[in-house]
């Protein structure tokens, strides 16, 4: 499979505090590809990173066969479609108005808003499920719908990337699978590559082709979620214990935790009816 991204040798800091060092990874292009590992693990800085919104301190970015660097912004928010972790909604804004956002990296002084720019909002809309909701302010809407509304003003923009740091935090599980099912209609009815962060393991299984797995800012193993995640690797890269069997509904990998390592440790030092 073509390459999307691939990073060589990439130093990813904040401030003084390095991350991730000599980090080297590839995403495939056309796939949904998920970054999991546990908090602090440099996931976000990563997926920041190929978004340049991070300049790494070594190494280099290739998107598309370019260097990143040798994109201009403007040109690099007509590629790529960031959602970041955390949104902050204006007050007393529609969704309409908000969705149409996404079309500000076309706007310009010789170029004012035009019929093109209205069809991709309308278009966003519908393929979200919005369009009977764009004249309600977004701060009214469910959690779902919100995050519904920010993948809208993404898709606005008419990238073929889509970047989404974390698109399910702080829904219920009903919620989570909607908006993953509309990531994988955007995958494969659209045709767009997206690069995620997910905590859980399972929905990252279920609705990816290509995983990546962190630890302590170093990339641990990289594949399709049935060469991945097995019990040894779930052990070295969460610190835990878990049974990994066939999903019943779609055949991915389904991670059953069984007990952290220390809690482990513990049970084996105190024996069950054991006297101290």
């Amino acid at each position: 499979m073509d390459s999307l991204f691939v990073g060589t040798g990439l130093r990813l800091s904040y401030d003084q505090r390095v991350v991730c060092d000599q980090l080297d990874v590839h995403i495939p292009c056309g796939a949904i590809t998920t970054i999991i590992g546990p908090n602090g693990c440099g996931k976000s800085t990563l997926l920041r990173a190929l978004c340049r919104l991070i300049e790494p301190r070594a190494g280099q970015v290739v998107f598309d066969s370019r260097p990143l660097t040798g994109f201009g912004r403007r040109e690099l928010a007509q590629r790529l479609g960031f959602l970041p972790q955390v949104s902050t909604v204006p007050p007393g804004i529609s969704v309409r108005e908000l969705v149409s956002r996404g079309r500000f990296p076309y706007q310009g002084f010789l170029r004012q808003w035009s019929r093109q720019d209205e069809t991709a909002v309308q278009r966003a809309l519908a393929e979200t499920g919005l369009s009977n909701s764009a004249d309600r302010l977004v701060d009214q809407l469910s959690g779902g719908q919100r995050q519904r509304v920010w993948i809208a003003l993404v898709l606005a923009q008419d990238t073929d990337v889509l970047m989404l740091d974390e698109p399910t935090t702080y829904l219920d599980i009903a919620h989570q699978l909607e908006v993953l099912e509309l990531c994988r209609q955007l995958n494969t009815d659209m045709g767009k590559s997206l690069v995620m962060v997910l905590h859980d393991l399972n929905l990252a299984a279920r609705y990816s082709h290509h995983l990546i797995a962190m630890k302590e800012g170093r990339i641990v193993a990289a594949g399709a979620p049935s060469e991945l995640l097995t019990p040894q690797r779930v052990e070295e890269v969460f610190g835990i214990q878990a049974q990994v069997m066939r999903d019943p509904v779609t055949g991915s990998p389904l991670v059953v935790p069984v007990a952290s390592l220390q809690s482990a440790a513990r049970g084996a030092a105190h024996p069950q009816g054991a006297s101290t």
